[in-house]
């Protein structure tokens, strides 16, 4: 890694996430105004293993950051709504003050196995939505391809070509739809909030709002990118299956996502680490940064102000570590 730290980030509930080498920080507005944050250490035998260097077996890093580092700091900014909301029904609401306050409450205030069932409710309607249905879509239509084409491992090429088109018809759809809820529509703005906020301060300018605004909501390190690419990285791998019986081809996607994901971490890499390639910057940059458009919106001051807490309260963690 260079001199420069890099920070990612994640949209919460009314909050951002922002995650450095070391530590994790969170700041939520709670329905006061106040700005309440959080921070917890990275744990080492996660982030700084030997494992977590090595190509292709890094990727399981980001997997745990979407899939229980961010899970787990979803919940707690739900937690603050609805604690705060409760406290609000029950007394008069203190004057809103925009200073951060600190709290040494685990992100996990919500039991450890809600946690748990909570993200395996989450992979089983992932898995449910972008896998099992456009297989069983494809398998309606497996018998007019076979009658369709002379060769069987045209029929069966073609079987996986149209399965991959549908899953990520699916998968741009929902997103489309889910950004049409008011709620989610805060969380997508929080999550401009978040992307113009690092690129601002990798540019090394200061952060007030009216700096943070002049910068564009979209980021080539997004992990909504990553998941376009781990959508179209599945259609070529899964293509190379042939068309077993479904309970199979159902298997098969399921074990194989660590390895499809895997291969689309490694393909952004080398196409970050080779912008000035035309080929790779069509394929792979582009088609992120444009998915971005449905995923993030515009925010306004107070989410930035929110978004530069959460990255200046893990950037004072990271030099006092």
């Amino acid at each position: 890694m260079n001199d420069k730290q890099i920070y990612g980030g994640q949209a919460v509930i009314e909050g951002v996430m922002m995650r450095g080498k070391k530590y994790v920080a969170c700041a939520v507005r709670d329905p006061h105004g106040n700005i309440v944050t959080t921070t917890e250490p990275l744990s080492p035998a996660i982030y700084a293993s030997a494992w977590s260097k090595i190509p292709f077996l890094r990727a399981m890093t980001i997997l745990w950051d979407t899939l229980v580092l961010g899970t787990r700091m979803l919940m707690y900014s739900a937690n603050i709504a609805v604690e705060e909301e409760a406290k609000k029904n029950a007394d008069a609401a203190p004057a809103a003050s925009n200073a951060p306050r600190a709290t040494n409450d685990p992100p996990q205030a919500i039991s450890t196995g809600m946690a748990l069932g909570t993200v395996l409710l989450a992979l089983a309607f992932g898995i449910g939505l972008f896998f099992v249905l456009p297989l069983t879509l494809v398998h309606l239509a497996d018998p007019y391809l076979t009658t369709s084409f002379a060769s069987e491992n045209v029929a069966s090429f073609v079987s996986n070509i149209l399965e991959g088109v549908i899953r990520l018809a699916i998968f741009l759809a929902y997103i489309y739809l889910i950004g049409l809820m008011p709620d989610v529509r805060r969380v997508f703005a929080y999550h401009g909030a978040e992307h113009k906020t690092i690129a601002a301060d990798e540019a090394g300018v200061a952060l007030v709002p009216e700096a943070i605004q002049q910068y564009g909501k979209a980021h080539a390190r997004c992990g909504t990118g990553f998941l376009l690419i781990v959508v179209v990285v599945s259609i070529f791998v899964f293509a190379l299956l042939g068309r077993p019986p479904l309970e199979w081809r159902i298997v098969s996607r399921i074990v194989l996502v660590p390895v499809v994901a895997a291969l689309s971490y490694e393909l952004i890499k080398f196409a970050a680490a080779h912008r000035s390639n035309p080929v790779l910057n069509y394929l792979v940059v582009k088609p992120s940064l444009a998915l971005q458009a449905l995923t993030t919106r515009e925010p306004d001051a107070q989410m930035i102000e929110v978004a530069v807490v959460a990255l200046q309260t893990v950037k004072a963690k990271e030099r006092a570590a």
